[in-house]
């Protein structure tokens, strides 16, 4: 089993770069490792059909988010309101940290 890395984590702020949702931006809600996907809230959303149950007593269209790829999708940096590369940098501490490579503003 191999396991891919990947450069956003949970709740991250990302923007999706290619693709029908191009442009968006959304927080990462779910990092599917295995398969190489992120989920991230409001992107790629699809329909379902669900029977009733008992969680769902109507059933119906259900509108959920399906993974994409993590190579879809960059990291949004706040201050400088875009999608940024990112860096890594070990502060005095020891604690290493993920930096915007345009602004230098920590994540």
């Amino acid at each position: 089993m191999l396991l891919n890395k990947i450069h956003v984590r949970k709740q991250d702020t990302v923007v999706v770069v290619s693709g029908k949702d191009k442009g968006k931006i959304g927080e990462v809600l779910q990092v599917l490792p295995k398969n190489g996907k992120v989920l991230v809230k409001g992107v790629n959303v699809v329909t379902k059909h669900e029977k009733p149950s008992r969680t769902n007593m109507q059933g119906g269209l259900v509108r959920v988010e399906a993974p994409i790829y993590s190579s879809k999708v960059m990291l949004y940096c706040t201050k400088c309101k875009s999608a940024t590369r990112i860096a890594h940098k070990v502060l005095e501490d020891g604690a290493k940290v993920r930096v915007c490579k345009k602004c230098g503003e920590t994540f």
